[in-house]
């Protein structure tokens, strides 16, 4: 799950991480409040575009103004219209709500967060002094200014391991003992809040010599979201994709993607390598759904319904392997699906594993039109050509 940057920030305050002063504004009438709050100091405020996407600077979405008329005026500009930025597509987000913060003296502009490493299957902090740049382009660029430190999981970060980053950072004494105050409070927020995303970008250092989280994003492990409520209280459901919000209802690990080939399988290393036939076979996927190991007639029949929902969709892949899950309850949702939706796109189906020739048996004899494969590069070909041939 992920929150907006107001959020994050104010859950990394908690923790201890110094950010900037702050108002949330959603309606105009909030603006001159927000304003005056805010611009004692220098008259000057940034007003940013509260969405889940990056790249709102380049995109318009992060304005600094210098008075409330031109407050104003980029709060109906932004307020209630939809953000394109390079990470949203070309429909872009909606901007329901505007962070009003301090415009700070920057005097540099660093990186640091702390993400899952899974080739040491440990958390890593990672930092750079090549900050308010995507993390990205400075690994593909320059993979020599990022820094690392693996945390153990029983000694948590320590500060030997931020004053070595932060050192190497270019920071001088005085802020070398700030950033071990505020990497660990990251650290402490990452593992208190079961995140598997904290990321700093920029984090400033001010003309006087402070370190502070120009800018946060967290996201969340959705399986343990039940042990953390108040967290789960600030999702928004209006950031997700409407199929991905009915998923979630259903249990259902489910991903919109811009394709024309529906999927469905159960699994989700088994998903991607079918996501990644198609594309071998010149299709494009219009999803990931993965439906579980302990999936039911219910479930499947609710996936199903997820996936034709998609106006998209041309084909649908089914690609079952029943290890746990059983092949005749997947054929039984299938059927359950097609009659109630009225299925008008062609069907492959793979089955195998358990109680695969049962399952098998029951689409014969439903009367659909399902065309049958036996290996998986067969069924990616097969729904690839009924979707209208490689792209």
């Amino acid at each position: 799950m992920k929150i907006h940057e107001y959020q994050a920030k104010q859950l990394l305050q908690k923790y201890g991480v110094k950010v900037p002063r702050g108002v949330v504004v959603r309606r105009p009438d909030e603006v001159e409040d927000a304003y005056l709050q805010l611009s004692a100091t220098s008259g000057t405020l940034v007003i940013k575009a509260q969405i889940h996407a990056g790249g709102r600077g380049k995109a318009g979405g992060v304005r600094l103004v210098h008075g409330l008329d031109e407050a104003r005026s980029v709060v109906a500009e932004l307020l209630g219209r939809p953000l394109v930025t390079a990470q949203t597509g070309p429909e872009g987000r909606q901007v329901r709500a505007l962070l009003f913060e301090e415009a700070l003296p920057i005097a540099r502009e660093l990186y640091a967060g702390l993400v899952l490493d899974r080739e040491q299957a440990r958390v890593v902090l990672m930092t750079s002094a090549e900050g308010g740049v995507e993390i990205e382009q400075v690994a593909a660029s320059s993979p020599e200014k990022i820094l690392r430190a693996s945390v153990d999981p029983l000694t948590g970060l320590m500060p030997y391991q931020v004053r070595r980053l932060a050192f190497a950072m270019g920071l001088d004494r005085q802020q070398v003992a700030r950033a071990v105050e505020m990497f660990g409070g990251l650290a402490r927020a990452f593992f208190s809040t079961d995140a598997s995303l904290v990321e700093v970008n920029p984090l400033v250092v001010t003309s006087d010599g402070e370190l502070v989280a120009l800018d946060a994003k967290m996201n969340f492990d959705d399986n343990a979201l039940y042990r953390h409520p108040e967290i789960a209280e600030l999702r928004d459901v209006h950031e997700e994709h409407p199929a991905e919000i009915e998923a979630s209802r259903h249990n259902l690990s489910y991903v919109h993607l811009d394709g024309n080939i529906g999927c469905m399988v159960n699994g989700a290393g088994l998903a991607m390598a079918t996501m990644d036939l198609i594309k071998l076979c010149g299709g494009e996927p219009a999803n990931f759904l993965d439906v579980g190991g302990g999936t039911d007639a219910r479930r499947v029949a609710a996936a199903f319904k997820i996936i034709l929902a998609d106006s998209n969709v041309r084909a649908v892949l089914v690609n079952i392997f029943g290890g746990i899950v059983r092949c005749d309850l997947i054929a039984q949702g299938i059927i359950a699906a097609a009659g109630e939706l009225e299925v008008k796109v062609p069907l492959v189906v793979r089955l195998q594993g358990t109680l695969a020739e049962e399952g098998r048996r029951l689409l014969d004899e439903s009367g659909l039109a399902i065309k049958s494969a036996e290996g998986m590069e067969e069924a990616a070909r097969l729904a690839v050509a009924a979707a209208g041939g490689a792209a």
